[in-house]
């Protein structure tokens, strides 16, 4: 049984790997990780925007590490 198991296994793995690889050179994967990133930035972006509205700061970084800052107390 373990014989069968693994050649299932090896099989499995061979396949799944193939896949990636197809989902990685269509471009499909590129395309994804962008709108992910550009969902997150602006996410962060309102989420500064809420914490500290009253503080310009030209990047989302600063803002966040502004909001953060005025919650800890030391």
């Amino acid at each position: 049984m373990t014989h069968k198991d693994g050649i299932v296994a090896t099989i499995a793995l061979a396949l799944s790997t193939l896949a990636m690889a197809g989902v990685v050179g269509s471009g499909a994967y590129a395309q994804a990780a962008g709108a992910e990133a550009r969902g997150v930035q602006a996410l962060s972006n309102a989420v500064a925007e809420t914490i500290c509205p009253a503080v310009p700061t030209p990047r989302a970084a600063d803002a966040q590490l502004l909001a953060v800052a005025t919650q800890v107390n030391p």
